[in-house]
């Protein structure tokens, strides 16, 4: 391997490491405190909870590290404990747990944070008859219920990416978490998310185009007015935003990841619109300058969701357009990453309404269909 991308892979696996046993010294629990490493295979679980454990104990913190088979303890084939040997002995000041299924209703309260590592898709496999010897199948198909039935990724404090093992990242925290932590962190592990995915970003989505510019369509934008695609990527929107407010009008893009920007401009959509890179949630633009909005697939990455919302707010005018967007429907990208369909998900329709209207929104149209999610919402309201 490339000696410096060995490198670059230990710095990244560093971060996340740092960042995980940050969350958990500064829980403020009186100890001993048990924090689960959950996931669907042991040997990723344990081997991030060594890491963290390390970086505890390297910190002064009296750290005991303990294995589970939870699906063992569930399910055992005979006599057995019906609860995990994990809790503290004396003298412990924190109890770092690592296996499979730990946040299993049986263990309801067990764990004051629970890490989970999003692994890949999950096939159930085939009947419990024609299942292999070892168990591998067995594993399989609790590990595929685990996620539609309990939905531990929905449910844990902090999720960690390990889709590419060599490069983990944080793809969610608990907003009581992120707040302890800062944005910083967040912001880092988004762009560290996108960075190496930005070249290749559009082979995966190759036939989207005509979706986008419906969806830019539904702005109602005209000639001579000013447009911004808030977390632009490779700038799929761009083209579809400069054909309707034409030459005279303005087009801005801003993303917070360079390498997006990047590709956007190797793909020619900086002759559309002037690329920026910034944070959504701080525009570098004044009060009222916008005409309409447009984000596909933006607020799940912004650590504060509401701060986006109040941002853009801030810089469309009364009366102008925010265009929701993303390809695919909720219920696909949900199948896609192996989880559960919840009401209070983010962009559900009651908790999406709710917060628009906290930050100045009105919902005028909500369609979440297989093929794409589309949420249209009007600027009525100053800013709270």
């Amino acid at each position: 391997m490339n000696p410096t991308v060995e490198a670059e892979r230990a710095i990244r696996r560093a971060k996340v490491v740092e960042a995980l046993a940050d969350a958990v010294a500064t829980l403020d629990r009186a100890p001993p405190i048990h924090v689960a490493v959950d996931g669907l295979t042991g040997p990723a679980t344990r081997a991030l909870a060594d890491d963290v454990g390390r970086a505890l104990t390297d910190r002064g913190r009296r750290c005991r590290r303990v294995t589970l088979d939870a699906g063992s303890l569930l399910h055992p084939a005979g006599p057995g404990p019906s609860r995990p040997g994990h809790r503290a002995e004396p003298g412990d000041d924190l109890v770092l747990v690592d296996g499979c299924l730990l946040q299993h209703p049986e263990f309801l309260g067990a764990w004051e944070l629970v890490v989970f590592l999003r692994e890949g898709a999950v096939s159930p496999g085939p009947g419990r008859a024609d299942r292999a010897a070892d168990g591998s199948q067995d594993r399989a198909f609790a590990g595929a219920q685990y996620l539609t039935q309990v939905d531990p990724e929905g449910t844990a404090d902090i999720v960690v990416d390990l889709h590419d093992p060599a490069w983990p990242v944080i793809r969610r925290m608990d907003p009581v978490v992120a707040a302890r932590l800062g944005p910083a962190v967040q912001l880092a592990e988004t762009r560290a998310f996108f960075a190496p995915r930005a070249a290749s970003w559009e082979q995966h989505f190759p036939d989207d185009d005509p979706a986008y510019g419906a969806a830019v369509a539904e702005l109602g934008l005209r000639p001579g007015q000013t447009a911004l695609d808030a977390g632009c990527g490779t700038g799929r929107a761009l083209p579809h935003l400069r054909a309707r407010v034409g030459q005279t009008g303005h087009v801005l893009g801003f993303d917070l990841t360079p390498e997006m920007l990047a590709t956007a401009r190797r793909h020619g959509r900086h002759a559309h619109a002037l690329l920026v890179l910034a944070d959504a949630r701080r525009l570098p633009l004044p009060a009222g300058s916008v005409d309409g909005g447009f984000a596909a697939g933006l607020l799940p990455h912004l650590p504060d969701p509401g701060q986006g919302l109040a941002e853009l707010a801030r810089v469309i005018a009364l009366g102008g357009r925010l265009v929701l967007f993303h390809p695919s429907g909720r219920a696909a990208l949900a199948a896609r990453h192996g989880r559960r369909l919840r009401e209070d998900d983010l962009l559900a329709p009651d908790p999406l309404r709710h917060r628009l209207q906290r930050t100045g929104w009105w919902l005028a149209r909500y369609d979440d269909g297989p093929d794409r999610f589309l949420a249209v919402a009007e600027r009525v309201s100053p800013r709270p």
